[in-house]
């Protein structure tokens, strides 16, 4: 059965989308079959794996709706073991039209459970928000990485999303635990980002990567090529932290599995 990782953060611009992409890539290429779920309606990680909107027919919409199975959503990529579950505009409809379902909040699990025994890891790219699409992941997934940047800003959004996630457990889902938060866009000649990263690992411990994925020029440009950025420069810094982020993840797996509890979140007051 696959182990379901939401990659989750409400403040946007904290690279999301590419650690969805790249983790999922970066797995794949460890010979694992990972299925890739765009649960934005931007619809980013689906053009950044090949599938931009006009090659895009059938979505998870229409497999939330219940129009079509989730297995006839989901899209073969470059990478042998991953695959696509794509998404675009059309899923801003379902904020609204969840609201009035019954049991809205597993929706997307339920979708989701007849396929899970053809995959080994499930990636979830999540809006940038913590509404119904992303209370959705949460309720199907296992665990949350969430990407942050190192400042003081992303702290307060790391409270609130760590907030989220207990409510969840404590609701909907107790398995759910947060499988890693990762630093991107990190710049090691700074001394905030020392400062931030160390804050937060006073309160995550070991569940803060130790790769940190730095700014990287490659890595920006993979997605208007379609490609993830393995599949567009292996030599580049990108690839090679992303890669080493996948080996970290699947070798706390384990441990990770059998956490149960969500530490609280540092705060801009914490330091």
């Amino acid at each position: 059965m696959a182990r379901i990782v939401a990659v989750a953060n409400q403040k946007g611009g904290v690279g999301k989308t590419t650690t969805a992409i790249n983790l999922a890539a970066s797995v794949a290429s460890r010979g694992h079959r990972v299925l890739l779920v765009d649960f934005d309606p931007q619809g980013n990680a689906s053009s950044g794996v090949g599938y931009p909107r006009d090659r895009v027919e059938l979505t998870v919409y229409d497999a939330l709706l219940g129009e079509v199975a989730f297995a006839d959503v989901i899209r073969p990529t470059e990478i042998t073991t991953l695959w696509l579950a794509p998404a675009n505009t059309d899923l801003v409809g379902a904020e609204i039209e969840l609201i009035s379902v019954d049991h809205r909040e597993r929706i997307l699990a339920d979708a989701l459970a007849p396929v899970l025994d053809q995959f080994d890891y499930v990636v979830i790219d999540c809006p940038p928000s913590l509404g119904m699409l992303t209370l959705n992941a949460l309720v199907a997934a296992d665990g949350v990485v969430v990407p942050m940047q190192a400042e003081y800003f992303a702290l307060e959004g790391l409270s609130a999303l760590t907030a989220t996630i207990e409510r969840v457990r404590a609701a909907f889902n107790p398995r759910l635990t947060i499988d890693g938060v990762l630093f991107t866009m990190y710049d090691t000649r700074t001394n905030l980002s020392g400062q931030v990263r160390g804050e937060v690992k006073q309160f995550f411990g070991d569940k803060v990567f130790e790769t940190a994925v730095p700014r990287n020029v490659r890595l920006s440009e993979a997605p208007s090529h379609g490609k993830p950025v393995l599949l567009y420069d292996i030599r580049c810094p990108g690839t090679k932290s992303y890669l080493a982020v996948a080996d970290e993840f699947l070798a706390r797996r384990p441990t990770v599995a059998a956490a149960t509890a969500t530490p609280a979140a540092p705060t801009r007051e914490a330091s």
